[in-house]
C-alpha cells in the first residue's frame, strides 16, 4: 500500500506537506504511512481515495482498478 501512495501523490504532482496539509496533519506524520511505519485510518483512507479520484480497495492493494467505484 504504501509504494501505491507515493506513486498516487507522485502521479499528481503532489509533495508529502501539501498531502499532508490536506490531511490536517503533520509531514512527519503522513510520511509514515507512506513508508508503512504507521496504519493509516479509515478517515484518512476515504480522503485519500478523495483527493486521488480512486478507491479504498485500490489503497490497500485490493484491486489493480485504479478507478473509483461508480
Amino acid at each position: 500500500m504504501a509504494y501505491r501512495l507515493r506513486d498516487l501523490r507522485e502521479d499528481a504532482d503532489l509533495n508529502q506537506t501539501q498531502v499532508a496539509e490536506y490531511l490536517h496533519m503533520s509531514q512527519t506524520g503522513y510520511s509514515k504511512y507512506e513508508t508503512g511505519e504507521n496504519d493509516i485510518p479509515t478517515r484518512v483512507l476515504i480522503e485519500l481515495a478523495r483527493l486521488y479520484h480512486t478507491s479504498v480497495d485500490y489503497l490497500l492493494g485490493l484491486t489493480d482498478r485504479r478507478t473509483p467505484y461508480e
